[in-house]
């Protein structure tokens, strides 16, 4: 797509436990990206509260917003749009960054442009990577999504499956908690699967009937719990590196089977992934491995632009802006958005 000008957005993300807020150029430049995480706050709690999470946004965003303009060596002057996500999410989460998105754009005479979530973890690979565009398909995995998604044109987008059940970063928290490693799961059972056997246990890969691109991960979680709690009535003692290893192989290889099956019927040669769960690597390693058996262009990004962030959400916004799409003063928070909804 043509840029018409140097567009400067200032970007806002709060749908969950970051608090988030960046300056990107053009869609691809990151002039600043600052995060307040809250992980450590909701480790007490072994996972995301809330409340909890609403309240700490309120008394960060101002500072979080400051910071951004500061680290970007910019004003408000600066700014041509307000981007923020407004779903889905934690609808409390939202309504915080969509609140301050509402009252900066008014005040200061700007167009809004609320942005899709899972919109923005696509848009990620757009940072990192200036050759990519239009039409690819991108694997999104994180805590609350795992979805296979046809990105048909900037914006355009065609859902291709989704999980029925348990995203794949909830089951890594929720099998994380069950062999006594806490919250956040994710980066945990990756590191510990480096000390296990992944052959040790043979746990089950969920295929639908019908729907060869959707996900299940229920089964699977379901599958581990018995494993433990099985040995635990029978006595027997049980590796957790192992149990990490073998649930992990069970995630990755369902995931690059499904999207490999993807990109071959649907004649791409481009493949992304995006999501927290796009930084672990196991994934990464397989989907790399299986992409340069089929010569198929693969992208990623960084850790930092995998997790939640407001990068992420400019670069998506930036396009939004170039299509036209402007939100009115009633733009709410929606915590079950859909991806091509407006």
């Amino acid at each position: 797509m043509k840029e018409i000008r140097s567009i400067n957005i200032l970007a806002i993300e709060s749908s969950c436990d970051e608090t988030a807020a960046a300056v990107v150029n053009n869609g691809r430049e990151v002039r600043s990206n600052v995060i307040s995480s809250q992980i450590e706050l909701h480790k007490l709690y072994g996972g995301v509260v809330p409340e909890i999470a609403s309240r700490k946004h309120i008394e960060k965003i101002n500072q979080v917003i400051e910071e951004a303009l500061k680290e970007a060596g910019a004003t408000l002057d600066d700014i041509d749009a307000i981007g923020v996500t407004y779903g889905p999410g934690l609808v409390g989460a939202l309504l915080v960054g969509v609140a301050e998105a509402k009252a900066i754009a008014y005040a200061r005479k700007l167009p809004l442009i609320g942005v899709h979530h899972i919109e923005g973890h696509i848009s990620a690979n757009y940072i990192e990577h200036p050759e990519l565009e239009p039409p690819f398909l991108c694997l999104v995995v994180s805590g609350g999504h795992t979805h296979l998604v046809c990105v048909k044109e900037y914006g355009k987008y065609e859902i291709l499956g989704r999980t029925r059940d348990d995203a794949a970063g909830e089951a890594y928290d929720k099998v994380a908690r069950a062999i006594g490693l806490g919250y956040p799961g994710g980066p945990k059972i990756d590191r510990l699967a480096k000390e296990g056997n992944a052959e040790a246990v043979n746990f089950p890969k969920a295929n639908i009937d019908g729907a060869p691109y959707d996900f299940s991960f229920s089964g699977l979680k379901s599958a581990v719990l018995n494993y433990i709690n099985g040995c635990q009535m029978k006595g027997l003692t049980y590796n957790p590196a192992d149990i990490a290893a073998s649930f992990q192989k069970a995630v990755v290889d369902v995931l690059v089977e499904k999207s490999m099956h993807a990109v071959e019927e649907y004649g791409m040669y481009k493949f992304a992934i995006a999501g927290g769960v796009a930084s672990n690597s196991a994934l990464r390693e397989g989907m790399k491995k299986a992409c340069e058996e089929r010569d198929i262009q693969f992208y990623y990004p960084s850790p930092i632009y995998c997790t939640d962030n407001a990068a992420m959400i400019g670069a998506a916004a930036y396009y939004e802006y170039l299509a036209g799409t402007r939100h009115g003063w009633d733009l709410n928070a929606v915590p079950n958005l859909k991806l091509g909804e407006r």
